[in-house]
């Protein structure tokens, strides 16, 4: 490889301070080297390129595939020599490990380096997160989809994207508008607009130039062709790279290795040469597939193992919500779900053997979904799709139902994954995902903070009660409108370990209550508001209690059966 420059005059930046995404960024060209070949360069050469007052784009998807040596050396800069200074910084889910170690995200959160954040989600970098929450730091928090989908507009030249995803929410502009806090709302710029057409109003999310982007991949070869083939999740490097390569702006892959030309089969070619500028090798303590380990290849797809080898999840209140939930499954349904306690539908299908297609936000579709700081990757993927494919999917409803989180949940069934208190941590994927599949199913305990529960002779037993009310008068933040639901048909429920309620208009049904559950003490007491009662309240099924395995048969198989 090359590494002395090509002909052409140093870049220099035309970027406003004052607006982070105003304005069009003013940039000479050449970067490769007089060979044909991408310029390799050192990660110290790579932080150098950026300046203040610059946007930045940064790869990675929550616990996999961020630029952690670009991201360390950009940061080592700044300590040293207070620039870059100013910077927006745009990304999916803001790569961590959703601990406070120099890891992703955290390793930039510095007051000063960065003014404002564009994402879809905050809370694996704590840090960054922290940083919002003490209006330090500038943010908007958008849908997940429309951050992506934003990046294949910017790509286009096109000033928007129009979407109906986000209407009712925080996002809508008549509420929240996507800032996430004073700073934010100091800036005076609205990044979404509503608009009123024949079909009925939509919001319009606007675009803006990127000057530069760290991105990261399994290997690049001489020439500057980019692979991502040891990825556990679907990129979307390229949309991110088209984007700014189209703005007149920087492209820097940092790669697990360097490969000679021809090495890299064309199918595999993820980001083509021509829009690639510089290349860096990764330092080897920080290439990893993800946070949780550094290579599996059940994750990618390079082979594959007995699933019947992954171990069933423990009997607890987890299970409990879990196995209500796949109660609801049809048979070869594509179902999506969201982090955290939605993952253990896919242990509970995958232990009762439910012929159930698994979807992630993050690309992965079939096979079963890692958990914990894994999240994110499944077990013998089917297929692994790019960010921006997979929300054209579920924006135009592919999804037959969604399991996702619920933090707060109202009278109305509105739903709060997004804001609490000062801490805003964004919505990712929930939005897209919660407007555009026909059956939604939010769970969760039905209190928390300290909230400790046992089972005895098929019964559930609280042993002490969590200190925080979930079914609330009031929700900090709207990310799911019970309202926009009613609108559109949607079917909605709420499934806790002592009680399931539906969507039933405009209000909260309850309609089952767990074996050993008092009604008024037990769920109307921990209550802010009283729901409606069905008048064939029932229990909960029996089995969903006891620690041993379901034999759950769904009904379209049971049909058959008989």
């Amino acid at each position: 490889m090359d590494r002395r420059s090509g002909g052409g005059a140093a870049r220099t930046a035309n970027v406003s301070k004052s607006a982070p995404w105003a304005g069009k960024a003013r940039w000479c060209c050449v970067r490769k080297g007089v060979s044909g070949s991408v310029k390799l360069i050192t990660k110290e050469e790579a932080a150098a390129l950026v300046q203040d007052g610059m946007t930045v784009g940064v790869g990675g998807f929550g616990a996999y595939g961020a630029p952690e040596s670009l991201l360390q050396a950009l940061a080592d800069r700044f300590d040293a020599t207070g620039h870059p200074a100013g910077l927006t910084v745009t990304c999916t889910v803001s790569p961590g490990n959703n601990t406070y170690e120099n890891e992703g995200l955290n390793r930039i959160a510095k007051d000063g380096l960065i003014n404002t954040i564009i994402a879809g989600h905050l809370a694996n970098p704590p840090m960054i997160a922290e940083m919002v929450a003490e209006n330090r730091l500038a943010a908007y928090t958008l849908p997940l989809g429309v951050v992506v989908h934003l990046y294949d507009a910017i790509a286009g030249h096109k000033p928007a994207v129009l979407t109906k995803v986000g209407l009712g929410t925080y996002a809508d502009p008549r509420k929240e508008g996507c800032k996430a806090n004073t700073k934010t709302e100091a800036q005076n710029r609205d990044i979404v607009e509503l608009v009123h057409l024949t079909e009925g109003d939509f919001l319009l999310y606007k675009t803006f130039p990127i000057q530069l982007c760290f991105i990261r991949a399994t290997c690049a070869d001489e020439k500057g062709n980019v692979s991502m083939e040891e990825e556990a999740v679907g990129d979307f490097s390229l949309n991110m790279a088209a984007a700014v390569h189209n703005s007149g702006g920087i492209v820097v892959v940092e790669a697990g290795k360097i490969v000679k030309t021809g090495t890299i089969p064309p199918k595999k070619v993820r980001v083509h040469a021509s829009i690639v500028d510089y290349a860096v090798i990764a330092d080897g303590s920080k290439y990893r597939q993800g946070y949780a380990a550094a290579n599996r290849g059940e994750l990618s797809g390079s082979f594959q193992i007995p699933v019947a080898a992954l171990e069933p999840m423990k009997m607890s209140n987890r299970k409990i919500i879990a196995r209500r939930g796949a109660m609801e499954l049809v048979p070869n349904c594509l179902i999506n779900l969201g982090i955290g306690m939605p993952s253990g539908i896919g242990s509970v299908a995958n232990e009762e053997g439910i012929s159930a297609t698994l979807s992630l936000e993050s690309g992965p579709q079939g096979g079963v979904p890692v958990e914990g700081l894994g999240f994110g990757a499944s077990v013998n993927p089917e297929v692994i799709y790019n960010l921006s494919d997979i929300f054209h999917l579920y924006d135009g409803g592919v999804l037959s139902m969604t399991f996702l989180g619920a933090a707060e949940i109202d009278g109305h069934g509105n739903v709060n994954v997004s804001k609490f208190g000062s801490r805003c941590t964004g919505p990712g994927g929930f939005i897209n995902i919660s407007q555009n599949t026909p059956r939604v199913h939010f769970i969760g305990t039905f209190t928390t903070g300290g909230l400790r529960e046992t089972v005895e002779n098929g019964k559930l037993i609280i042993l002490q009660e969590g200190q925080q009310r979930k079914f609330c008068k009031k929700i900090q933040q709207i990310t799911f409108s019970g309202d926009y639901a009613a609108s559109t048909g949607q079917q909605v429920m709420y499934i806790t370990e002592r009680a399931v309620f539906r969507l039933d208009g405009h209000e909260l049904l309850l309609t089952e209550i767990a074996p050993g559950i008092d009604l008024q003490k037990d769920i109307l007491d921990q209550m802010e508001f009283r729901p409606k009662i069905a008048d064939n309240l029932r229990l909960m099924d029996s089995r969903i209690f006891l620690d041993k395995k379901m034999n759950l048969v769904l009904p379209g198989e049971q049909a058959q059966e008989e």
